[in-house]
């Protein structure tokens, strides 16, 4: 796979958007999220007037599920009394946004099957399934991906609650809860967290809740702040090779190549762009 990286030029990677670029800032460091408001675009409008409004900072990490999720939000969001409202321009219910028209998305499809969909592939970089009999589309819960917690009805989510996926692929949840963007950098930050003891991996004693500096824009970010990252376009040929590398390990340490790759085992890579240079450092890999 490295070799397949090494051979790339400048036109294989894309640099991300800063209005569709969340950091969570943590004492241990940052976390970056890209978002997707091509599959949820009333969600992501509400995140991004959340981290503009600064609702996020101060807040918390208040779950954390062995092999499923971290969710960050309100600790007091079930006490209207103690609840911290929402900021101006914040629309307080959404419509679900569990999948969205095939129409108009170019997608990278995967030459093996899916087990959860009839085609799975990525759209600009995110990955994603999709049925051709109901011409629909979602995002593909693989591990770094990023949805909106709700309620019992499908649409009792306003973006306040998020949660990203640190276990082993739960696609059982694809098309039951809106995705919004995926975790491209940082993601050991969340998954090293110490679990919730308590019901669904919630913390029973708050103040073991990890504490939220903020989560920002990268457009609200001074240039000089933000993360300089570079991310390998999955619409190339290089990207086809790379996903041959990982279907078919052909070093030495491998016996048997799988001749097989599900989605949420192919890696799309990130690196600094300071490193352009196709032979330059090792690439960070998800």
């Amino acid at each position: 796979m490295q070799q397949v990286l090494d051979s790339s030029r400048p036109g294989d990677w894309r640099t991300l958007d800063p209005k569709n670029t969340l950091y969570l800032e943590l004492a241990a460091g940052r976390v970056v999220i890209e978002l997707a408001p091509q599959f949820a675009p009333a969600h992501v409008a509400n995140i991004r007037a959340l981290a503009s409004n600064g609702y996020w900072n101060g807040l918390s990490i208040n779950r954390v599920q062995d092999n499923y999720v971290v969710q960050w939000g309100d600790g007091n969001a079930e006490d209207a009394a103690k609840r911290k409202p929402l900021g101006r321009g914040i629309k307080p219910k959404l419509p679900a946004e569990f999948a969205r028209k095939s129409q108009g998305l170019a997608m990278t499809v995967l030459p093996d099957a899916d087990g959860w969909a009839p085609q799975a592939g990525f759209v600009a970089g995110f990955p994603a399934a999709r049925d051709s009999a109901t011409g629909s589309s979602w995002l593909a819960h693989c591990y770094g991906t990023v949805g909106a917690g709700r309620d019992m009805a499908a649409d009792s989510s306003n973006g306040a609650e998020l949660y990203v996926v640190i276990g082993q692929s739960p696609r059982h949840l694809d098309r039951n809860i809106t995705t919004v963007g995926r975790v491209i950098q940082g993601i050991e930050l969340l998954s090293a967290l110490p679990r919730g003891t308590g019901p669904l991996g919630f913390y029973a004693d708050p103040a073991q809740r990890t504490p939220i500096r903020a989560i920002r824009l990268a457009s609200d970010v001074p240039k000089a702040e933000r993360a300089n990252l570079e991310v390998l376009r999955t619409d190339t040929p290089l990207f086809a090779e790379l996903v041959e590398s990982r279907r078919n390990r052909r070093d030495d340490w491998y016996l048997q190549p799988a001749g097989h790759i599900n989605i949420c085992n192919v890696p799309v890579p990130v690196r600094e762009a300071a490193a352009a240079t196709p032979a330059a450092a090792k690439s960070k890999k998800r």
